[in-house]
């Protein structure tokens, strides 16, 4: 199965700022991104289209001309939890936070999850795929998400799975067996 991992355009937050499952608005410069992705996905005849429901992937769904994708919340990106929309310097609990920098995997983000957490989310979500006869699949969603897929399907690593991390706009096609 050819999975297509679609990742949202230019998310309108400043640097700094830890965001993940928080509905973030986007760009200025969403149209023109978006026009891009619908330049790399225009050749492909999808079987079925899935979407987090966060609205930086659903509106680019939309504009792609997929109004009737799947949302499902396992596409999600990592929850955060506390530290949503705080600036990664400015988080109060420096404490945990140094202890989550040590162990992130498996250290829950304070009242959100961990990466094992988000990837457990993808796997349920790919085993549940592969269970279809679908040959093309896409998919809007996050970089997390991405990267978590790239480990299941063992291209990567847990350890190197952010070194090239998705772009915003960037269409990841991985195969699913």
């Amino acid at each position: 199965m050819d999975l297509y991992f679609i990742r949202h355009t230019s998310v309108d937050v400043a640097a700094g700022v830890c965001y993940g499952q928080f509905d973030v608005g986007l760009k200025d410069s969403f149209e023109q991104e978006a026009e891009a992705v619908c330049q790399q996905i225009k050749d492909i005849r999808f079987d079925q289209v899935f979407t987090s429901p966060l609205s930086r992937c659903t509106r680019l769904a939309h504009f792609c001309g997929f109004h009737d994708a799947n949302q499902d919340s396992r596409l999600k990106e990592m929850d955060f939890g506390s530290w949503e929309m705080q600036v990664w310097d400015h988080i109060q609990d420096q404490q945990y936070l140094h202890a989550w920098y040590e162990d992130w995997t498996h250290l829950p983000a304070q009242n959100g999850e961990s990466l094992h957490d988000l990837y457990q989310r993808v796997a349920l979500f790919l085993d549940e795929l592969k269970q279809n006869a679908y040959q093309k699949v896409g998919i809007f969603t996050h970089g997390g998400v991405i990267a978590c897929a790239s480990v299941y399907t063992e291209q990567v690593t847990f350890e190197k799975m952010f070194e090239n991390k998705a772009a915003y706009g960037q269409v990841i096609p991985i195969t699913l067996v």
